[in-house]
């Protein structure tokens, strides 16, 4: 398998915190290319009272992206989907076809405040699961109530929920703490999926060379292998992935 995929990024000009505008768009394009990223799940933030952008003009903006990096010579597979902001009625409005699934999968990429208590969490991603939905728990190691406990995310990991870790918390730029805590979930083979999380083409760009060979060289190439290409092809291709591997 060629190259690299990030399932979590705010790549989308205009729709959310991320690029703001389509120059920095394409810039943010650019630099994953050359971080060796061929496949990206494209995730605007999908929150309540928000203006959201609409899985049509999702799927709209993604053709006229795929056809501007075809013009430049980056054959790069786009696909549509959300970091879903969870609330009570999340299961229904993914049902009624209102918010985008990762890549149009059973995945679901989820997030909660970063002071949400562990409970809130813990329900509402097994809320997800019997809805019929896999939740990815985005960026696990910024929730407090679980980056303080091993044991909770252990929890969590036992209950079948994917995790995804940012590459930047991997390599340090948001405090020893908090690499320490990414690390550790890498070091036990609790996280599921890295991902860029970006946001823009400087601070938080769509940069993953340095965090591949980081895992590649402290946990081992097959490791890396399957957080960066294996985990995500299944998503794409809506295949089981087991969570206790």
């Amino acid at each position: 398998m060629q190259g690299y995929t990030d399932i979590h990024c705010h790549l989308f000009p205009c729709v959310d915190d991320g690029a703001r505008s389509r120059e920095m768009s394409m810039e943010m394009f650019r630099i994953a290319w050359e971080n060796g990223i061929r496949r990206m799940i494209l995730t605007p933030h999908n929150k309540p009272e928000r203006r959201n952008i609409s899985k049509m003009s999702l799927e709209k903006g993604l053709a006229e992206l795929r056809q501007a990096l075809g013009d430049l010579g980056m054959d790069m597979e786009l696909y549509a989907g959300s970091e879903i902001y969870y609330r009570s009625d999340v299961a229904e409005l993914l049902e009624q076809g209102d918010i985008p699934t990762m890549a149009g999968s059973s995945y679901v990429l989820v997030e909660f405040s970063p002071m949400d208590g562990f409970n809130h969490i813990r329900n509402g991603i097994y809320r997800l699961q019997a809805a019929g939905y896999q939740p990815v728990l985005a960026h696990a190691e910024r929730y407090r109530c679980v980056s303080s406990s091993m044991e909770k995310a252990g929890e969590l990991y036992g209950m079948g929920c994917y995790i995804q870790v940012n590459a930047d918390s991997i390599m340090g730029a948001n405090g020893w703490q908090v690499r320490h805590f990414a690390r550790m979930l890498l070091k036990k083979r609790m996280a599921h999926f890295v991902a860029t999380d970006a946001h823009d083409d400087m601070r938080r760009a769509p940069c993953l060379v340095n965090c591949v060979k980081y895992i590649g060289r402290h946990f081992g190439e097959d490791y890396m292998a399957q957080l960066f290409q294996v985990n995500p092809s299944r998503i794409i291709a809506d295949e089981y992935i087991d969570a206790m591997v």
